[in-house]
């Protein structure tokens, strides 16, 4: 009976906080792109971050948060393998309290997508030239404001097979317009986790590997930017072996 009693409270725990997520989440216009970043939703995303890691038993080894500039808001850049890279980044980097640029489907997703509007995670339409610059432009002034900071993945979309795909060298203009330094990053094991899980814990290995200074990348063309950040993270993604 003890047991059972144990079943139906967590069930009931479940319930709960399933309909407060859903009273939290109704009272956010789904449509508006937020300007001000919610510390409560934040910590809801951050706390969210934190179980997927525990349930999904993610263990995250990493390296190089010690050359992330402390007085400033940076514009983090990284490779993409998989759906969990943005949750274990911004958990990882909660100290920066990271806003991604992403996909418009990602904001679709119930309670997850109306919540990352409220923290200014800003969708990009890459389809239309003028609709992108708009987001770009909006995501230099919440640097330049230090309201959250910018992160990024320069290869617009999860590479299936692992191989460092092209960039979209138009998203290092954030950093450049905002006066703001590029953090790079490097991330593996994402990709194993589905087939990980639930049998087998997941190692992830998240890896600062670079930081352009503002006043280095001010001048430079973006294509160059693009050429100097994809060779260090291929550079460290050879390396290891992920």
């Amino acid at each position: 009976m003890i047991v059972v009693y144990i079943i139906i409270i967590l069930i009931a725990v479940l319930v709960l906080y399933i309909v407060f997520l859903a009273i939290c989440a109704v009272v956010i216009d789904p449509k508006r792109e937020y300007e001000t970043d919610s510390r409560f939703y934040r910590f809801l995303i951050n706390s969210a971050a934190l179980c997927i890691l525990k349930i999904v038993r993610i263990q995250v080894q990493t390296s190089g948060l010690e050359k992330i500039p402390n007085d400033t808001k940076p514009v983090f850049v990284c490779n993409h393998r998989s759906n969990f890279d943005p949750i274990i980044t911004w958990y990882i980097l909660r100290k920066w309290e990271p806003a991604f640029i992403s996909k418009d489907a990602n904001f679709k997703i119930p309670f997850y997508g109306r919540f990352i509007r409220k923290c200014c995670f800003m969708p990009i339409d890459r389809e239309n030239p003028r609709k992108a610059l708009k987001t770009i432009n909006k995501a230099a002034e919440l640097v330049k404001r230090s309201e959250v900071a910018i992160a990024v993945y320069p290869e617009g979309t999860r590479s299936k097979n692992g191989e460092l795909q092209p960039f979209h060298n138009s998203v290092f203009k954030i950093a450049q317009k905002a006066g703001a330094p590029i953090v790079v990053l490097s991330i593996s094991g994402t990709e194993a986790i589905h087939k990980n899980y639930p049998f087998h814990a997941s190692h992830v290995f998240l890896d600062v590997i670079d930081v352009l200074p503002a006043d280095e990348i001010q001048d430079m063309k973006t294509a160059a930017i693009g050429e100097r950040v994809y060779a260090s993270i291929d550079h460290r993604l050879q390396t290891i072996g992920k």
